[in-house]
């Protein structure tokens, strides 16, 4: 069965992780309604649109465009934003074009540095260019090795001015991003988070077992799930050429694709997902999001079979090797 076969099948029914199933099932059906559905995010009290914006969409890109984008977005119900200085200049756009808005969103911000001082000025920073006083959330952005952890939570690690930033009033809710099963359970022992931002994609999930375990226990812990990489389907293979170059994977790239593919991700307990950094597949994913319905029953057999037969999922477990 290759790509196209499967997203003809319909997606119905158990997939062997009811009780996932049935907690994202629930949690759609207390989606908010309007233009584009809102979901709770955790215990925080927020809700979210269902789909965000991730900020490298409006990286390298005029002004003019950027707050056309984030005009646009805002106006079609999407109130979740997320950026990170690691991502071009996209804090340079965002902050301009989102400030007409600020008040009225939440906006997350991300950091990949390790320790109190590099985490406090990147944030101070953040901040700056962002044209806010405060972020809604803050995260240890890519939390992947066991170096990673054992820096953020020694002493003097990032997490010291994480508590602290929320003590302050700078943020208001504390997260992380994580690209590996581990690391990601690791952090939730070490701290309880607000909420986890976790690649959720149905080939990483079937033909990786990547996803189920973080799921499950950020689940249990009444945390807000934010999802990465719904819209990717497999790492590039030897003489396949990348034409997206704010992609490092192969990307859906067909409306029935990409729907198909959401509608998974979002039937689990799930409060938004993030689209690729290409401005047409954001586009795309708000488009069918704003009619997503949780499926009927989903055809267990079809959807591993078309993971299974897929190459290069784009993350597997375990990752960590030794």
């Amino acid at each position: 069965m290759n790509r196209s076969q499967f997203f003809k099948l319909s997606l119905a029914g158990g997939l062997g992780i009811e009780s996932l199933l049935s907690r994202g099932v629930a949690a759609a059906a207390r989606t908010e309604p309007g233009p584009l559905p809102r979901r709770p995010l955790g215990k925080t009290g927020e809700h979210l649109s269902i789909i965000g914006l991730g900020g490298i969409v409006v990286s390298e890109v005029e002004q003019s465009h950027a707050d056309q984008v984030v005009r646009e977005a805002f106006e079609k119900g999407i109130n979740y934003f997320d950026v990170a200085p690691s991502y071009g200049n996209a804090q340079d756009r965002l902050g301009p074009a989102l400030e007409p808005y600020r008040k009225q969103v939440f906006l997350a911000c991300k950091t990949t540095e390790r320790d109190r001082a590099g985490s406090e000025r990147e944030l101070n920073q953040s901040l700056k260019t962002l044209r806010t006083d405060y972020l809604d959330l803050y995260q240890l952005h890519a939390i992947t090795t066991r170096e990673d952890i054992d820096k953020i939570f020694a002493p003097g690690g990032a997490l010291e001015t994480f508590v602290r930033a929320k003590k302050e009033g700078k943020v208001r809710f504390l997260g992380f991003s994580a690209h590996s099963v581990e690391a990601a359970l690791a952090a939730m022992e070490r701290y309880d988070f607000d909420t986890i931002l976790f690649p959720i994609n149905y080939v990483a999930w079937f033909k990786g077992n990547f996803g189920p375990q973080v799921v499950e226990k950020a689940n249990e812990k009444g945390m807000g799930i934010l999802a990465l990489k719904a819209g990717a389907h497999h790492r590039f293979g030897k003489g396949e050429k990348n034409k997206y170059g704010k992609c490092w994977y192969l990307p859906l790239e067909s409306e029935e694709e990409i729907a198909r593919s959401y509608y998974f991700t979002l039937s689990l307990p799930v409060t938004a997902c993030l689209p690729p950094g290409e401005e047409q597949f954001f586009r795309l994913a708000l488009k069918v999001a704003t009619s997503f319905v949780p499926p009927g029953e989903l055809d267990r057999n079809n959807l591993q079979a078309a993971a299974a037969e897929t190459a290069n999922p784009i993350f597997e477990y375990p990752s960590w090797k030794g």
